[in-house]
């Protein structure tokens, strides 16, 4: 699978990046779309919100990676660190991108960052159908018990 080894979570920095210093004049509360809701109200969607849809989304993609039956690889669970650090240094440092809509993408990444970490801590065993069969094949037999 080719996105193994890619953090995923770099994308809506990039896209983050891209918008900030290529046209300075974008505000993150510009309405992209209104959504009329069933209820009668009307639900206004910025530029910001997309980018945080678009994180947390790719954050589920992060999550279904770790729990291939190999689990995250360090390898993966270094570049999820270094993401996070790259973010969490652009938020203190960069002066575009001390706003809300950064910050909410640069908490995505520590989540991402931080399950991947609760997950190696705890031991979670590898799951899938390779594990379950794994499972079946040391369990001793009821026929042995006795």
């Amino acid at each position: 699978m080719f996105l193994i080894g890619f953090p995923l979570l770099i994308i809506p920095l990039a896209i983050y990046n891209m918008i900030v210093f290529v046209t300075p004049g974008v505000q993150w509360t510009d309405k992209v779309a209104t959504v009329d809701l069933p209820s009668g109200a009307q639900s206004p969607v910025t530029i910001g919100d997309l980018l945080v849809m678009l994180s947390l989304f790719l954050l589920l993609i992060e999550i279904l990676k770790a729990g291939r039956a190999e689990g995250k690889s360090v390898f993966d669970q270094v570049l999820s660190g270094l993401v996070f650090v790259g973010a969490l240094a652009e938020l203190l440092l960069v002066g575009q991108a001390a706003n809300a809509t950064f910050a909410t993408v640069t908490a995505v990444c520590l989540v991402d960052f931080l399950g991947g970490l609760s997950r190696r801590r705890r031991g979670v065993p590898p799951v899938g159908p390779e594990a379950l069969a794994k499972v079946e094949t040391d369990a001793p037999s009821a026929t042995t018990a006795s």
